[in-house]
């Protein structure tokens, strides 16, 4: 990683464990790279696997989920083998994803502002600045 490196994933592969036992393969091979102050957006179809991509970063793979293959690294640190409590401190105050679809993610009375400042507060950032 370079210095301009925050998050690097590398391979990335996911699955779940069906009822019968098997593995079900929802993501391979997944790699890219994001520099400071750049943005990711992850677009494709319905079903492509970019909400479990997106929660694998974070280990907040539902049920039989998980990471198979590859590493994540943010500022060098691999969170696909981190402990709970490294990655709690990691959840929302260096890493947030807003999902597909805003009005379960989103409160439409609210300003987008008014979201960021919720979160950033309750991660610990009491600076209104």
């Amino acid at each position: 990683m370079t210095s301009q490196e925050l998050l690097q994933v590398r391979d990335l592969g996911v699955e779940f464990t069906a009822p019968d036992g098997s593995a079900l393969h929802a993501v391979r091979g997944v790699s890219f790279t994001l520099n400071r102050g750049e943005t990711l957006a992850v677009v494709g179809e319905s079903g492509s696997g970019k909400s479990t991509t997106a929660l694998a970063l974070t280990r907040m793979l539902p049920g039989t989920g998980r990471i198979t293959t590859g590493t994540v690294r943010l500022d060098g640190r691999d969170l696909a083998a981190a402990g709970e409590a490294e990655l709690r401190a990691v959840r929302g105050a260096r890493i947030g994803m807003i999902f597909q679809d805003p009005m379960t993610a989103l409160n439409p009375v609210l300003t987008a502002g008014k979201h960021i400042d919720e979160v950033l507060r309750a991660h610990g950032n009491r600076d209104r600045a």
